[in-house]
């Protein structure tokens, strides 16, 4: 049988991908415009960009504390099913704030209790979701298949800021809760109708062997672990105080609302849209290591034009500069954990993977909050910004990771 031609379009041959990506854009749009409105939600709420420190670090916490479980029975049952599982949960979670939202009676405290219960679904939904890509589509599909998630998850993002402020600014924020409470649902509906290839589970051996066969696994690839150890510090240092700290630097140091708040998210996912293109249609087989942390290092060069620039204008298009080089960067870390890590593992060293780069972005929410009290934010992205883009680069120094791939 003969293996079909990659191509840049080549994932969409595939029925079982079309459902996925279709299901996926949806939510991701859902998603896109809730994170929106939920900054400025809590942001107007308390006058505090601590409390939506927060409120994330509430919802990672959680995440983190089922993804490796997640990453387990991932391995061991339906990836589908999981995923279903998380979705059905999460429509509900964003019901509940649908609900609340439309009384009025929707506090910080609430929000906190609502973020856990989304990130411990979310945490069970992840690592199925990268392991069910290489059983919908064949393996010279890959690449084409991981760009095309990240093209659907940051098209979504232009769409969704723009919903979301939209929306926010005519009938508030009640009805983006309830939008992105059905595009949980169309996600549910779409993989119910999907057929992905079914694997031979690996023998159980209890949670606990099958968490450190994977981590094992994990510690043996130098350009896995030290990817994996590099983006722990630099999403703290970096990824977390633009996170926090953007509403804040929108609103004081350009003078600007809700709306140009959504045009820097939407620049940034325009910019990933167009990185995962390119991804997509060059797909190199060589120095692909040194593609992908080269490109995560120069995305962090945005984040100190963003801080300092006087002119909105060159934070958006530095924000569309960031997102070029971070869809790049993630499409190709992805194909290559998807092409070399052995199927009956993936979902487990995909959930090392999410631990680990986003173990300590909790610490980071709380912190960029707390230091932003004494420290100008503009000065705290432009730290952070510049030291992710040294750490990103530091790994490429040790041949083993260099020389990878």
């Amino acid at each position: 049988m003969r293996e079909p031609r990659p191509g840049t379009f080549a994932a969409f041959r595939s029925r079982d991908f079309r459902l996925l990506w279709g299901g996926q854009t949806i939510s991701f749009v859902g998603d896109a415009a809730f994170l929106v409105a939920l900054g400025w939600f809590v942001t107007d709420l308390t006058g505090k960009a601590s409390s939506l420190g927060f409120v994330l670090a509430a919802e990672s916490l959680a995440m983190l504390a089922t993804l490796l479980w997640g990453g387990v029975l991932a391995d061991r049952h339906s990836r589908k099913r999981l995923m279903i599982g998380s979705d059905v949960a999460r429509a509900v979670v964003m019901a509940v704030f649908c609900a609340v939202g439309a009384t009025g009676h929707l506090t910080l405290t609430l929000v906190i209790v609502l973020a856990v219960l989304f990130g411990a679904a979310d945490g069970f939904f992840q690592p199925a979701f990268g392991g069910i890509v290489p059983l919908v589509v064949e393996t010279p599909m890959l690449a084409s298949a991981n760009s095309w998630l990240g093209i659907a998850r940051n098209g979504s993002a232009v769409a969704g800021p723009v919903v979301a402020a939209a929306l926010y600014g005519t009938v508030g924020p009640t009805v983006v809760w309830g939008i992105d409470a059905g595009s949980f649902l169309v996600s549910a509906t779409a993989l119910w109708l999907a057929h992905p290839r079914r694997i031979q589970p690996p023998e159980q051996t209890g949670l606990r062997r099958e968490l450190v066969a994977g981590f094992r696994y994990v510690i043996s690839v130098p350009w896995i672990w030290t990817g994996i150890a590099a983006a722990t510090v630099i999403l703290m240092v970096a990824m977390s105080p633009y996170t926090v700290l953007l509403p804040l630097v929108v609103h004081s140091h350009y003078d600007r609302g809700v709306g140009s708040y959504g045009l820097l998210f939407s620049a940034m996912a325009a910019g990933m849209v167009a990185g995962s293109l390119v991804w997509a249609r060059w797909n190199p087989r060589t120095w692909r290591v040194v593609t992908c942390f080269a490109a995560f290092g120069i995305n962090d060069l945005g984040i100190v034009v963003v801080a300092v620039s006087p002119w909105y204008p060159l934070a958006v298009a530095a924000a569309a500069w960031r997102g070029f080089w971070i869809g790049i960067g993630v499409a190709a870390w992805l194909t290559l954990i998807t092409e070399l890590v052995p199927e009956h593992l993936l979902s487990r060293v995909l959930s090392f993977d999410y631990f680990g780069s986003f173990g300590l972005t909790p610490l980071g929410f709380v912190l960029a909050g707390a230091a932003a009290t004494v420290i100008a934010p503009t000065k705290i992205l432009a730290v952070g910004g510049l030291l992710g883009a040294v750490l990103w680069f530091a790994p490429l120094a040790w041949r083993p990771v260099r020389d990878a791939a």
